[in-house]
C-alpha cells in the first residue's frame, strides 16, 4: 500500500505544479505555497525553541535566587521554557504564528525580537502584534510587496468616495476610503512620495461624482495639474481664507437641510436631494499658518485655522472631506494645527526629516508605527506608514501617477467639475475687492 501511496503523491504533485503554472492567473502564489510555504514552516518550527531562548522570550518555572548560608544568589534560570508556539499557518505571501504567552510576560520582547526571527526564519520581514490578552501574533512576510506596488493587486469594488491609491505589504490594494476615515493627514519630505500619493488620491476620485477643491499656496505648482477637474483652486492664503469661508457657509445650510428633514447626515437624505460631497486637498499646510508677524498675516492664519478646525469636526457627516498634506506639521505652527490633527482620523506618513513630524502625525496612535516610518530610507519613495482610527498600521506604497497622466485625467473629467456657487462668488469678490 505504501509503495502505491508515493508514486500517487508524486503524480498529484506533479499535475498540481503544472496546472499551477498554465493558470497562474487563477492561483498567482502557487510558488510559494507549493515550495516556499512548506520550507519556511519547517525552519519555523525548528528553530522556535532556541531563538526564543536566544533572545529572552522564555521563562523559568524556577526562582532565580536560592540562599546560600545567610547570602542570597541571584543568576539566570538554566531551565527555561519556551512559550507555546501555534502550527505556522499560510498566507497568500507569507505565514503567521500564535504565541501563548506565560504568565509575567508581555509582547515587549517579542516586538524587540522581531529583526533575530527575520534573520532565523530568512523571510523579508516580521511583525508582532497582540490581538488580545495573553496572545502574540507573529506575521512572518515572505519577500517584498511594496517593490513593485503596480502589480494588480486584487478585485476592489469600486464605490463613492473610495480610492485605491496603492498597494500594503499584506499584497492587498491600499485604499482610502472617506465614508469610512473621512479626514486624512499626509506627511512627508521632498521627493518621498507625498505629492504622487496625492496625484493619485485626486486622480482615483477623479471620475466620481464629488466636487474637489484645492488649496495650493506654493502657487498651484502641484494641483494645477489638476485645475480643469477641479471646482476650485487657491494659490494663496487669502484665497484660501475665502474658499474655506465659503464652504464652512455651504455646511452651515447642509446642516439645515438635516435637520428640516431629520436626518442625521446627508446620507440619509433622498438621493435626489443629497448634495454633492466636497473633498478638500491642502497642499503644504504650513504655508496657511507662517506668517511674517504682521497683524494682516497672523488674522489670516487665525482664520484659516478655524475654518480648517470647524471643517473637520462637523464636516464628515455633511459630506464635506478634508485631505491636509505638508513636509512637516509640528506645534511650532500654533496650537490650531495641533487642534487640527487630533480630528483627521487618517495618517499616512513618508520619509520625513525630523522625528517630530513622525510623532506628530502617528504617534497618538501607535508607537510602534512611529519607529518604523522614521526607518524609511530615502530609496523608498512613495513608501509610507498608513493608520485609521482604530490605530492599527500597516505599510504601503502608493501608484505611480505622472504629471501627463494626471492632466489627462483632469482633462477628461472636466465636465464633472462641480460649480459650487458661494465658492465661486467668494473668489469673485475678493478678486473684484483686490482690482479695486
Amino acid at each position: 500500500m505504501s509503495q502505491l501511496l508515493l508514486p500517487a503523491v508524486l503524480v498529484a504533485l506533479a499535475w498540481t505544479v503544472a496546472l499551477a503554472t498554465r493558470r497562474p492567473e487563477r492561483w498567482p502564489h502557487w510558488r510559494w505555497y507549493l515550495f516556499g510555504y512548506p520550507r519556511t514552516a519547517l525552519r519555523v518550527m525548528v528553530t522556535w525553541r532556541k531563538v526564543a531562548h536566544l533572545n529572552d522570550l522564555t521563562v523559568s518555572h524556577q526562582p532565580n535566587r536560592r540562599l546560600l548560608g545567610d547570602l542570597a544568589v541571584k543568576g539566570d534560570p538554566l531551565r527555561t521554557h519556551a512559550p507555546r508556539c501555534s502550527f505556522p499557518w499560510p498566507t497568500p505571501n507569507g505565514l503567521s504564528v500564535r504565541v501563548r504567552l506565560h504568565a509575567g510576560q508581555t509582547p515587549a520582547p517579542f516586538l524587540a525580537a522581531a529583526e533575530a526571527l527575520v534573520h532565523a526564519w530568512r523571510v523579508h520581514a516580521v511583525r508582532v502584534v497582540s490581538p488580545e490578552r495573553g496572545i502574540v501574533l507573529i506575521t512572518a512576510t515572505a519577500h517584498d510587496l511594496l517593490e513593485h506596488p503596480d502589480r494588480p493587486t486584487g478585485e476592489v469594488s469600486a464605490s463613492l468616495l473610495s480610492a485605491v491609491v496603492g498597494a500594503m505589504e499584506t499584497g492587498g490594494a491600499w485604499v482610502m476610503d472617506f465614508r469610512r476615515v473621512p479626514h486624512w493627514l499626509i506627511v512627508g519630505a521632498t521627493r518621498s512620495g507625498k505629492s504622487t500619493l496625492i496625484a493619485r488620491l485626486i486622480t482615483e476620485l477623479a471620475s466620481q461624482p464629488v466636487a474637489l477643491v484645492g488649496i495650493d499656496c506654493k502657487g498651484g505648482m502641484e494641483l494645477g495639474l489638476f485645475q480643469q477637474r477641479l471646482s476650485a483652486l487657491a494659490t494663496c492664503r487669502s484665497q484660501a481664507v475665502a474658499m474655506l469661508g465659503a464652504l464652512v457657509v455651504d455646511m452651515q445650510e447642509r446642516m439645515r437641510t438635516c435637520r428640516a428633514a431629520g436626518a442625521r447626515s446627508i446620507w440619509e437624505l433622498p438621493e435626489k436631494e443629497r448634495p454633492v460631497p466636497v473633498v478638500v486637498v491642502v497642499d503644504e499646510i504650513a504655508e496657511l499658518y507662517l506668517t511674517n508677524g504682521s497683524k494682516e498675516q497672523r488674522a489670516e492664519a487665525e482664520q484659516c485655522s478655524t475654518y480648517l478646525l470647524r471643517l473637520a469636526q462637523l464636516g464628515a457627516a455633511l459630506g464635506m472631506h478634508l485631505v491636509v498634506a505638508g513636509q512637516r506639521v509640528g506645534s511650532d505652527l500654533g496650537p490650531g494645527v495641533t487642534a487640527l490633527r487630533a480630528q483627521l482620523s487618517g495618517r499616512v506618513c513618508h520619509r520625513v526629516n525630523d522625528p517630530g513630524t513622525a510623532e506628530m502625525t502617528l504617534g497618538d496612535l501607535n508607537k510602534d508605527a512611529v519607529a518604523v516610518a522614521q526607518s524609511i530610507g530615502e530609496a523608498e519613495q512613495g513608501v509610507a506608514v498608513t493608520a485609521g482610527d482604530t490605530g492599527s498600521w500597516m505599510r504601503g506604497r502608493s501608484h505611480l501617477t505622472t504629471p501627463a497622466e494626471a492632466q489627462v485625467t483632469a482633462a477628461e473629467y472636466a465636465g464633472l467639475a462641480f460649480r459650487l456657487a458661494g465658492v465661486a462668488r467668494a473668489l469673485e469678490d475678493l478678486d473684484a475687492g483686490e482690482g479695486a
